[in-house]
């Protein structure tokens, strides 16, 4: 190369700055991925050949079969040291230690980790999963009230509505039912329940196929699925501010557009008409008008964006355990055959309806759902951040003591945990007695985590669960559910980060003389 060349201040000055980029590519990768054993920590990743393998494992297998190879990569360490996007992360695999994390030392572990800045995402940025601090203390004392007993058994009443539609459908399309994707139908059931119950706007799904809550629906859940989608996360992730310069979002503007101006049109008719519904815009808005002397004034955009992953987290988490429960139901006809029994016992007591009270009196339904996620968790990995410097005991015999920085990620197993023989014994197998009066207080506490514990579950998992119940009993009252030749059995998991299964849920439903 010419010397003369070399000699150029521009040349020089690009060298230089090529050889700091390398420097300071080492460095954070030093940092990264030797951090724990700096520590004396038990980690995944403790060598280059260990870096290569994981890279491999993450990438070839599932997010299933990622979370049980690290779950027993250290079977004796209580916890052991990881990398989530570059951030140091601790996988903690004793339940004792989850039990510490999520409620008896909750102060230090207050917040989920961050995906989406608000402000460049503000639809998804500002729910209350995201929220941290004192903002989500606010939110989540606003929402409660939501799902107290009242408000759920008002709320009953409309999705008992949507459950008898969507049965009634089926009933009358007898062909429609020989063979069918329960995926794409439980997500129109689910799109009804939160359209009334969030919205206070009737749809029927099934017979208006291309509704725009639907459509949206089925965008939105399409948002992490994907190298691009995951690719866009990362990257908004990493680099808000360049994120926002060019506009980027996580949910499309024509989303965010269309949820804003339903939500601006359904307050605007309430406050018109002075109409009350006792559901979670209403709380939104007496929210909005209260005055209050937080920092925090509740606006447009938060009412928005609870509304939304109220809409968002239903649609995808419902239609799952239906699916499931459905799947496993087809597959064991005998408990089918007991669940339909008890079903037509409330039935002829309630003079063939079925009672919100009727409902939380099914035993073996919630025996039935409760084995559904366990077996088949809403997420493979639950989190949490660090909020407070915290001292973790020795991950294992000859450790010492590790102290947890804030910004530090905790992340809890739970598909792992769900299915460890030493908590639940033949793991694989659909067993809904593990759940009975006799046994379910044998199941060591924290190894069951299917919305999580502590102040950070899940608010609406009681309704999850009672939109789910009302609508098994019945189909169950109606249909025989039945495998077809595209039911695979046992079920093999995709690579997406929720559980879904390679060729969709077929089922065949078998009308019942009745």
């Amino acid at each position: 190369m010419d010397s003369s060349l070399l000699s150029s201040p521009f040349v020089l000055l690009l060298i230089t700055v090529i050889l700091i980029a390398i420097l300071k590519i080492v460095t954070v990768l030093h940092y990264t991925y030797f951090y724990w054993k700096n520590k004396g920590l038990p980690c995944l990743q403790n060598s280059l050949s260990s870096i290569i393998t994981d890279w491999k494992l993450f990438s070839a297998y599932t997010f299933v079969d990622y979370c049980q190879y690290v779950y027993y990569r250290f079977p004796d360490a209580k916890y052991v040291g990881t990398v989530d996007s570059s951030s140091p992360s601790v996988i903690v695999r004793d339940p004792e230690l989850i039990k510490d994390i999520m409620v008896k030392d909750f102060e230090h572990f207050t917040d989920h980790r961050s995906f989406i800045d608000e402000s460049v995402d503000p639809l998804f940025g500002k729910n209350t999963f995201a929220l941290r601090g004192d903002r989500w203390r606010q939110m989540r004392n606003t929402l409660s009230p939501t799902f107290t007993a009242s408000k759920m058994k008002f709320m009953f009443d409309l999705v008992s509505k949507c459950s008898q539609n969507f049965v009634t459908y089926l009933v009358d399309h007898p062909k429609f039912c020989h063979m069918i994707d329960m995926k794409d139908v439980f997500r129109r059931y689910a799109n009804d329940v939160i359209a009334t119950t969030a919205f206070g706007i009737s749809v029927n799904s099934m017979k208006d196929r291309d509704n725009e809550f639907y459509i949206k629906g089925v965008e939105a859940s399409k948002f992490a699925s994907g190298l691009p989608a995951v690719i866009k996360m990362i990257f908004l992730k990493s680099y808000p501010r360049v994120a926002k310069l060019i506009g980027l979002t996580l949910f499309s503007s024509d989303m965010s557009k269309f949820f804003k101006s339903v939500v601006e049109e359904t307050i605007r008719a309430r406050k018109q008409h002075n109409f009350i519904r006792p559901d979670m815009i209403h709380l939104l808005i007496q929210a909005q008008d209260k005055e209050s002397t937080s920092e925090y004034k509740m606006t447009l955009d938060d009412i928005v964006s609870q509304a939304f992953s109220f809409f968002f987290a239903g649609f995808d988490t419902t239609s799952n355990l239906l699916c499931f429960v459905v799947h496993e139901l087809a597959v064991n006809q005998d408990i089918q055959n007991r669940l339909r029994e008890e079903v037509q016992q409330h039935l002829a007591e309630g003079n063939g309806e079925i009672s919100y009270e009727s409902l939380l009196k099914m035993s073996y339904m919630d025996m039935v759902i409760s084995e559904t996620l366990r077996k088949h968790p809403p997420l493979v990995f639950l989190d949490r951040l660090c909020t407070k410097r915290y001292e973790l005991p020795p991950s294992q015999p000859g450790c010492r003591n590790v102290i947890i920085e804030p910004d530090h990620i905790m992340l809890f197993p739970v598909y792992a945990l769900h299915h460890d023989p030493k908590y639940f014994p033949n793991p694989d197998k659909f067993d809904p007695e593990r759940f009975n009066e006799e046994n379910k207080d044998n199941i060591s506490p924290y190894t069951y985590l299917p919305f999580g514990q502590g102040p950070r579950k899940c608010i609406g998992n009681r309704f999850v669960l009672m939109e789910a119940k009302i609508l098994i009993a019945l189909l169950l009252q109606q249909f025989t559910l039945k495998t077809t030749e595209k039911t695979i059995e046992p079920i093999v998991y995709n690579k997406e980060f929720t559980l879904q299964p390679v060729g969709g849920f077929w089922i065949n439903l078998e009308k019942r003389e009745t």
